[in-house]
C-alpha cells in the first residue's frame, strides 16, 4: 500500500528520529565551546533593534522542523533550480528575521568556521528568544546538519493555515508524535509577536462563509480588531499575538478563555473539547505552561529526516553554489 505524499514525509521523519545525527546537549562544547553564549548575545542585541524579532526568529524552529526535520532548510534562498520554503503559502510574507540568523552565523564563523550548522541556531535561538522574553531556559540538544536542498510543495504539503481548526491541528501533530497537550502547549509560542491583518480578515468579515464574524470573538475585541483590519484596508498590518506580545507568559491562554485569541487556529483552542482542558489549565497555571513547552520543543527539535547534509557557512546556500558565488565574484 503506498502513502500519501504528506503521511509519507511524516513517516520517514518519525523513523528516522532514531537514525538521523545523534544529538546531545553541548555537542560543540571541545569544537566551539562558546557557541551558545554568542548565539544568546547576538539574539540581545536583535531584541534591543526589534523586539519583534526574537519572536520571529523563535517561529523557525516550528516551520523548519516540520517540513522534513530540523535541518536549516527553511532558511535557503530559491535558486533556477529549486523552489525553497520561503515562498510557500504558510511563509510568503510571514516569516521574517532571518537576517538575525544571518549575523549570529557571522559571529559564529568568526569564532569556530564551519562548525556550528544553521539547523542548530534555529534550535538555539529559539529557545534564547523564550528565555529573554521571560519565559522558561532549557538545555537543547544539538548536533544536526544543514540540509541540501529545500522544497515550497512539501512545505505546502504539511504547514497548517491560520485558518485551521483545533481537529486539523491535534491530528497533524499527531502524526508528528506530538500530543495534545504538547500542540496546545506550542502553540503558546503565540504569547509573543504579532500576526497579520491578512489572517483574520475571514474571521472578522466572513467566517466559514457565513458573511458575519466569528461568533467566538469577544465584542469589545471584535471591534479593535475591526478597527486596525477594515475591509479594504492594508492586510499586512500587524496585530498583538496577545495582550503581552513582548513577555512570554501564559496571558496567550488568559485571551483564548475571554475570546480574544487573534488567530482562528489560537481560539479554536478553547472552543474545542478536545483541547479546551489544556487551555484552561494552562491560562491557571502558567509553571505548567512551562514545563510542557520545554517538553514540547525538545520533542520538535529531535525531528530529523536522516538524508545527507553538511554545516553551511552561509544559511541562505548551500555549500557549493556559496562557493560558486565566491569564485564569480572574485
Amino acid at each position: 500500500m503506498s502513502l500519501p505524499l504528506p503521511h509519507l514525509i511524516i513517516y520517514l521523519l518519525l523513523l528516522t528520529v532514531a537514525t538521523g545525527e545523534i544529538l546531545r546537549p553541548r555537542f560543540y562544547s571541545e569544537t566551539c565551546p562558546e557557541a551558545e553564549s554568542i548565539v544568546r548575545n547576538e539574539m540581545k542585541k536583535a531584541m534591543i533593534r526589534e523586539a519583534r524579532s526574537v519572536a520571529s526568529v523563535m517561529r523557525l524552529q516550528f516551520h523548519d522542523c516540520f517540513v522534513n526535520g530540523c535541518d536549516g532548510s527553511v532558511l535557503l534562498d530559491d535558486t533556477p533550480n529549486m523552489l525553497g520554503e520561503k515562498l510557500s503559502l504558510s511563509n510568503i510574507d510571514s516569516l521574517r528575521s532571518f537576517e538575525v540568523v544571518d549575523d549570529i552565523k557571522e559571529a559564529l564563523e568568526k569564532a569556530c568556521p564551519a562548525t556550528v550548522s544553521c539547523a542548530d541556531i534555529v534550535i538555539m535561538a529559539s529557545r534564547d528568544a523564550v528565555a529573554l522574553t521571560g519565559g522558561p531556559d532549557w538545555e537543547v540538544k544539538l548536533g544536526r546538519k544543514d540540509s541540501l536542498t529545500a522544497s515550497q510543495k512539501d512545505s505546502d504539503d504539511i504547514m497548517p493555515s491560520p485558518r485551521a481548526n483545533a481537529t486539523f491541528l491535534v491530528d497533524l501533530f499527531e502524526r508528528f508524535d506530538l500530543s495534545v497537550k504538547d500542540m496546545v502547549a506550542l502553540s503558546g509560542s503565540h504569547s509573543i509577536g504579532k500576526g497579520r491583518c491578512f489572517s483574520i480578515m475571514f474571521r472578522l468579515y466572513n467566517q466559514s462563509g457565513s458573511g458575519k464574524p466569528d461568533p467566538a470573538l469577544e465584542p469589545v475585541y471584535r471591534k479593535k480588531l475591526n478597527k486596525l483590519c477594515p475591509l479594504g484596508g492594508d492586510e499586512n498590518v500587524t496585530g498583538d499575538l496577545d495582550a503581552t506580545p513582548r513577555v512570554f507568559d501564559n496571558q496567550y491562554f488568559k485571551d483564548l478563555v475571554s475570546g480574544r485569541g487573534f488567530l482562528n487556529s489560537d481560539q479554536t483552542l478553547y472552543t474545542s473539547r478536545e483541547t479546551r482542558g489544556y487551555v484552561k489549565w494552562f491560562s491557571e497555571d502558567q509553571g505548567e505552561f512551562f514545563r510542557a513547552f520545554e517538553e514540547g520543543m525538545v520533542k520538535l527539535g529531535d525531528l530529523q529526516s536522516g538524508r545527507p547534509g553538511e554545516v553551511r557557512v552561509n544559511c541562505r546556500v548551500v555549500n557549493t553554489r556559496h562557493n560558486d558565488v565566491l569564485l564569480r565574484d572574485s
